[in-house]
């Protein structure tokens, strides 16, 4: 065929461009798994944001602010660090401690 070597050369472009290190990245792990957490940070968010402190569980916020900070330490110790797993744990961190505080609060307010 005619067309071989442009296929070739098609071919060799895209494998050059698959195994270039950015795009490997996105393919990984290192890269879906902190895109798929922060769902866990944008929801703590907008509870905070839309939604009264009746709802907050004290169990489950204080079991996501451990989780949050264990994960931090895991994602700083891990190799190659991964600094988009640690900035949606610290952002998780920051809005369960949040809810956590507003949990406090609205349980103080009820006692009076």
């Amino acid at each position: 065929c005619g067309n071989a070597p442009p296929l070739k050369k098609m071919a060799s472009r895209i494998n050059q461009l698959w195994k270039h290190p950015n795009v490997q990245w996105v393919c990984s792990t290192h890269f879906w798994g902190p895109v798929a957490n922060w769902g866990i940070p944008i929801a703590a968010i907008g509870d905070a944001y839309y939604r009264g402190p009746e709802i907050i569980s004290g169990r489950m916020t204080t079991a996501l602010c451990i989780y949050s900070a264990l994960f931090m330490r895991f994602s700083i110790v891990v190799k190659p660090r991964n600094w988009l797993l640690f900035s949606c744990h610290a952002t998780n961190e920051a809005a369960q401690m949040f809810q956590g505080f507003r949990l406090i609060r609205y349980n103080m307010s009820e006692k009076k």
